[in-house]
């Protein structure tokens, strides 16, 4: 009992007491972990609730910040996690039309206060998801070549679904596919896509096509009295010499020939010849306009003629020449001797001008500029080299060069120069490599 009266006249002194340890334990918390306003990093904005009969089709924000004041130890937290930390908007129970819908959110840790949400509020623009099946209308551009025909297109399959929000399906007013047979002589096959068109042929785009794609089937025949047969290329003469044929092609390589009987059309071959070609003396790629050998009875359907295009190209052979090695940029006091002094060159080219060269056509040196006393292998160089020859080899690809002091002449002789041996004769192998 005394000590109840004791609590009871001292209850004021005991609450200030408590009130003063929670103040100072308040105080010992926030010095030590104090409260920090932040910003969270973006967060995902997520979407829920929307009925399945519905559409969102106005674009909202993926992401939302929220500014929070929390201690520094649950800011710790949040960068470590930050999967703690959600925002979304609720659709459910929406109908069609315009909404503004805040933006909730949800943080895992404690303590905190939310102060903003940014974006706080979000427009969302609601249609009917909706659907509606369209035949496919095939545009087929073009014609066939003079004498064919295109008969009537098939469609697989022959509808298409549209779907997607109410508002865009109802402005789809066909749904189409083109197809292009510009100059087929055959019948085409096509995979083309689909386009869901409105009333004013503009493409509607924010629909979905199921397929996107259809298979087109457009029927071309050739009309009777008309066939479509090779174009084969008559020849006759010679090349000249030297020279050998590449290539023979004709445009066009096929054409269309009519005939008022039928069976006329009918007993020709494949083909039909043209008038012959004279190659002779040709040495180089021609052109030619020809006309065509037509049977009686028979007419062509386009131009009279056809451009003959003839390749012609030179036999190609091999050379070798033995040529002396010239010395270049040798100082005057000194002199060089070479060995071996002649080095043999393996050459390429059309036997027409390999006829022709000899070894004054050509100039193997070495450029000892700059160099001292000494023993060196130096790789040879050619110049005056033909264009329209390769060199191949060059046999042996370097030589020994010895520079030493050029020999003094002696004051009781005149000064005389002994000429170095003549070399020996080029040698000279053709070797033809015909094709046929």
């Amino acid at each position: 009992m005394t000590t109840l009266r004791w609590m009871v006249r001292n209850l004021s002194t005991l609450l200030l007491s408590f009130v003063l340890a929670v103040t100072v334990w308040a105080a010992a918390v926030v010095t030590s972990d104090p409260n920090e306003d932040r910003a969270t990093q973006p967060v995902p904005l997520e979407i829920t609730g929307l009925a399945p009969d519905l559409l969102l089709t106005n674009r909202v924000p993926t992401q939302a910040v929220l500014t929070i004041k929390a201690p520094r130890s649950i800011w710790d937290e949040l960068n470590n996690d930050p999967s703690s930390v959600r925002a979304w908007i609720d659709l459910s129970g929406l109908a069609a039309g315009e909404h503004e819908v805040t933006v909730r959110t949800e943080v895992n840790l404690s303590p905190f206060r939310l102060l903003k949400v940014e974006p706080g509020e979000v427009q969302v623009v609601l249609d009917k998801l909706t659907s509606e099946v369209f035949p496919v209308e095939i545009l087929v551009s073009g014609e066939p070549p003079l004498g064919y025909r295109k008969g009537q297109p098939q469609i697989t399959p022959a509808e298409v679904t549209v779907s997607g929000p109410e508002s865009a399906v109802k402005r789809v007013s066909k749904v189409t596919a083109s197809l292009d047979i510009s100059g087929a002589s055959q019948s085409v096959s096509a995979l083309v896509p689909v386009r869901a068109i409105d009333e004013n042929n503009v493409p509607v785009t924010d629909v979905n096509l199921n397929p996107k794609d259809v298979t087109v089937l457009q029927p071309i025949s050739i009309l009777g009295g008309y066939k479509n047969v090779a174009v084969k290329v008559l020849s006759t003469g010679q090349l000249a010499e030297g020279y050998r044929l590449t290539n023979i092609s004709v445009a066009p390589p096929t054409i269309t020939v009519y005939s008022a009987n039928p069976q006329l059309v009918n007993e020709l071959p494949g083909f039909i010849e043209t008038m012959p070609v004279d190659l002779s003396g040709l040495s180089d790629d021609t052109e030619f306009n020809t006309e065509l050998n037509l049977p009686d009875g028979i007419t062509l359907v386009s131009e009279p003629g056809v451009l003959v295009q003839i390749g012609v190209a030179a036999i190609e052979g091999s050379l070798t020449l033995t040529l002396p090695v010239e010395v270049l940029g040798l100082q005057p006091t000194l002199a060089a001797t070479i060995s071996p002094p002649s080095v043999d060159v393996i050459i390429t080219g059309p036997l027409p001008i390999l006829d022709n060269l000899t070894a004054a056509s050509f100039r193997a040196v070495v450029d000892l500029t700059g160099l001292a006393e000494g023993k060196y292998q130096i790789e040879p160089s050619l110049d005056l080299i033909p264009e329209e020859v390769q060199i191949q080899a060059v046999l042996p690809e370097t030589v020994e060069v010895t520079i030493a002091p050029a020999p003094t002449p002696t004051p009781t002789s005149a000064a005389t120069r002994i000429p170095a041996a003549a070399p020996a004769s080029p040698a000279v192998t053709l070797t033809p490599t015909k094709k046929p």
